[in-house]
């Protein structure tokens, strides 16, 4: 059987990243930054397309492929409506959802559209691939404390699927017959337990709930985010910000650089030690509450995200938490590898491709 060549495509709010494959060969890479000013350019996320599809078709010029020899064009999901994991064809009712955000707006919605466009230009195939809102959530995980409140899934489900089947992998056995914690370190937090092949419960990493991260505040005091809203001190636009964009690290400490914050808590910088300590604790409770879900059963806790890159960090959550399951650390956020081993999978059968039936 042919190996396909396999274009991936992941836009994100500050970046468009490019890879072109051989199966899951890599044969080019680019991370294109998108500066702040650069992007103000533009009043909407659907105002951006023209701008980041120009950018794929440069970097497959400069990839010195045809166009024509592209086998498969894979995306990020988007904020689509609720689905299991897997790989979707992207068709109609998809795009439609991407370009009004059915489920909310942001960059990672174009993943799709430029996928499909470039596809169709080419007459081959577009996909996603365990969008950032796929819920396989048990309906007991879905109920919030109020009726107007239902807990949503919205993670890292790229990344989450991906190093738990390399796990699996690694120890020759299958992903399906395992239980799991997942914790993805990153711009946001989200930590899940994988149960026998399905995230049966995670925290929603974009707006709120979970552990705080380098901009996100995570959970916050209910009474506390009241008594904010109706202090008369602030709009709605600046709440926003504090749940994400302003809250986390950068809230506390006045940067998102994790990196330097690790640094200056080892020199001595008493702040940043307690921040960067907090940010692990916290972490650290929310695997906790994961083990509770598996019940005690669990074969692994794996860190990841580009956080987990930080052995003082990693050390410190495996302080905490090792006496619940092995610890096995995978930095980085893997999600271009994990575009082609999705695309692959679909193109050798070895996986369904659903359809997104709405």
């Amino acid at each position: 059987m042919k190996t396909p060549l396999i274009l991936a495509v992941n836009p994100g709010s500050t970046s468009t990243k490019i890879a072109i494959t051989r199966g899951v060969e890599p044969l080019f890479e680019k991370n294109i930054q998108h500066s702040p000013l650069e992007l103000k350019q533009f009043a909407t996320i659907n105002d951006q397309f023209d701008f980041r599809c120009s950018l794929v078709y440069d970097a497959i010029a400069e990839a010195g492929i045809e166009l024509s020899e592209i086998d498969m064009v894979i995306g990020r999901g988007g904020l689509v409506r609720p689905i299991e994991s897997g790989v979707y064809q992207v068709n109609d009712a998809m795009i439609a959802d991407l370009q009004i955000g059915i489920m909310g707006q942001h960059a990672c919605n174009l993943g799709g559209i430029i996928a499909r466009a470039i596809a169709d230009k080419i007459s081959v195939k577009a996909y996603i691939a365990d969008p950032v809102v796929v819920d396989e959530m048990s309906d007991v995980a879905h109920v919030g404390g109020h009726p107007l409140a239902p807990r949503y899934s919205i993670f890292h489900a790229l990344n989450h699927k991906a190093v738990a089947r390399r796990y699996a992998r690694e120890k020759g056995v299958d992903y399906d017959s395992l239980k799991l914690i997942v914790a993805h370190l990153g711009g946001g937090v989200s930590v899940g337990a994988h149960v026998y092949g399905r995230i049966v419960d995670v925290n929603n990493a974009l707006v709120g709930e979970g552990p705080f991260a380098v901009d996100r505040s995570g959970t916050m005091s209910a009474g506390t985010l009241v008594d904010m809203c109706f202090s008369g001190n602030y709009q709605e636009s600046e709440i926003r910000r504090f749940i994400c964009g302003a809250g986390g690290v950068v809230g506390h400490l006045g940067h998102g650089d994790m990196r330097k914050a690790v640094d200056d808590a080892l020199s001595g910088d008493g702040k940043s030690a307690l921040i960067v300590d907090a940010f692990a604790y916290n972490v650290a409770k929310a695997i906790g509450s994961s083990a509770v879900v598996c019940k005690g059963n669990v074969d692994a806790v794996i860190l990841t995200g580009g956080i987990a890159y930080s052995s003082y960090i990693c050390d410190k959550i495996k302080e905490s938490v090792s006496f619940i399951a092995p610890v096995t650390v995978y930095g980085g956020e893997n999600e271009m590898l994990s575009l082609a081993e999705n695309a692959l999978m679909a193109w050798q059968g070895r996986v369904e491709v659903k359809d997104y039936g709405f």
